[in-house]
């Protein structure tokens, strides 16, 4: 269909154009110039008439892709800086399109008014200085409002951490590394910190070159996602390891440049979660049709937010794509629960390391031993908990709250010793509601776990 509207379209033009050439040819033969004022007569009548079709095409088409242009309809930012970016973009779009309105109906307005006429002629101005004044003070005004506007919006979206904030608690850092073609994620484990890392050990199997010798790399884990906590700061620190590329998160009007030999970071709280923005497309009927990879699903079902590589790269650049994904802080925390135990260095490193730091990797394999046993014991609790008389419940559920107390020790603490205590006291508490069978079943998920952390 759109093939064939181009086509037709493409005929109608040419037979205009043919038109007006056997007009003009008529008034030669003739030898008569009132045949060039009625060509120049039609041509300004067609110059107006496309005009007024090219200006409201312009505004149409402007309104069917509301849905997907960022900064309208569903697609306002859902990070907490992007609303100053959008209100800078369509700042600039009004007076761009005034501007572009205003040229477009002069241009071809005054071909119409000034066009060849017999007896015509042209006057001469030679300057007007009101007008002069005019047309230099507007635009000053203008752009000193948008240079204004616009330090003001970069100073907010480019603002680093502050001095007093906290890693962990006030934000969370995470790496993204960018490579033909991929982008190599890097989380820090329990710790908050990301390990050092030098190119020169880039392997295989160190895919970042990690400093084995830096204790803070024993937990640091690569996702193959981006799951991010919503309204919690994120400090992203930026680094290539080939040629330039481009960190481009554009739900939340992330963009930077990542550079070899020159690590950049860009830092935004994400506001909106992907079940949110979902729920938001929703009620848009361009995204409530199939989607085109998974027509078993609509659009804003398959919907994902995703990082992207906004600079051409190479022949590859294209496949430089990331999930992302903002979930609540207990999804974040289960997930972090999963993710934990995926470290590099317990993968790839940990069994034929013979440096110092394997006692402290040895200590870190046993703060997620003391985290699964209080998980299991919790969920053997909660299933108990779910059979429950409801005289028994309310026994139940402080067993509950003071195992969720344990297991947010167990998650977070790096303290061997607080670990184990809470480990233990979480289970003497289970031990008080937990069946004989329920304990001996936990007793050999343990020892299988143990064996498991043995053979790693």
């Amino acid at each position: 269909m759109t093939f064939l509207i181009i086509i037709i379209a493409v005929l109608v033009a040419v037979f205009f154009v043919q038109i007006g050439k056997a007009r003009e040819l008529a008034s030669v033969i003739r030898e008569d110039n009132s045949g060039e004022y009625e060509n120049n007569n039609y041509q300004a009548a067609i110059g107006m008439v496309f005009m007024v079709a090219f200006l409201v095409l312009c505004v149409v088409s402007f309104i069917y892709y509301i849905p997907y242009i960022l900064g309208w309809g569903p697609n306002t930012a859902a990070s907490k800086h992007g609303p100053s970016v959008d209100y800078m973009f369509n700042i600039t779009l009004f007076f761009t399109a005034i501007v572009f309105f205003a040229c477009q109906f002069l241009l071809f307005y005054f071909g119409w008014k000034f066009r060849g006429r017999k007896g015509a002629r042209a006057k001469y101005w030679s300057h007007d200085e009101r007008l002069e004044m005019v047309w230099m003070l507007i635009p000053a005004v203008v752009m000193t409002f948008l240079v204004v506007g616009g330090l003001r919006a970069w100073n907010q979206a480019m603002a680093d951490v502050s001095d007093k904030e906290v890693i962990g608690k006030d934000y969370i850092e995470i790496e993204a590394t960018g490579m033909q073609f991929a982008w190599l994620l890097r989380y820090p484990g329990r710790d908050n910190k990301l390990g050092t890392k030098h190119f020169t050990k880039i392997t295989g199997t160190n895919p970042l070159g990690q400093d084995w010798t830096d204790e803070k790399n024993i937990d640091d884990f690569h996702p193959s996602e981006i799951v991010l906590p919503v309204g919690k700061k994120v400090r992203v620190r930026i680094n290539s390891r080939d040629v330039l590329h481009n960190f481009y998160l554009p739900q939340f009007r992330v963009k930077m440049d990542a550079v070899p030999g020159m690590p950049t970071y860009f830092v935004f709280t994400p506001t909106v979660t992907s079940d949110s923005m979902r729920t938001r497309y929703k009620k848009y009927p361009h995204w409530n049709i199939p989607d085109k990879k998974d027509e078993t699903k609509k659009r804003y079902e398959a919907f994902e937010y995703e990082l992207a590589c906004s600079e051409l790269c190479g022949r590859g650049h294209y496949s430089m794509r990331r999930v992302v994904k903002i979930v609540t802080e207990e999804e974040y925390e289960n997930w972090l629960d999963e993710q934990e135990k995926t470290s590099h260095y317990l993968a790839n490193v940990y069994k034929d390391d013979n440096t110092k730091v394997k006692a402290k990797a040895d200590e870190f394999v046993k703060l997620l031993e003391n985290k699964e046993k209080v998980k299991a014991a919790l969920k053997i609790v909660s299933d108990l908990a779910a059979k429950a008389t409801p005289a028994e419940l309310e026994k139940y559920n402080a067993i509950i709250n003071a195992l969720k107390v344990a297991l947010k020790v167990t998650r977070k603490t790096l303290n061997l010793q607080e670990s184990e205590a809470a480990t233990a006291k979480a289970l003497s508490t289970a031990a008080a509601v937990v069946p004989a069978e329920n304990a001996e079943e936990k007793d050999a998920q343990d020892s299988t776990k143990q064996d498991t952390t043995k053979a790693i």
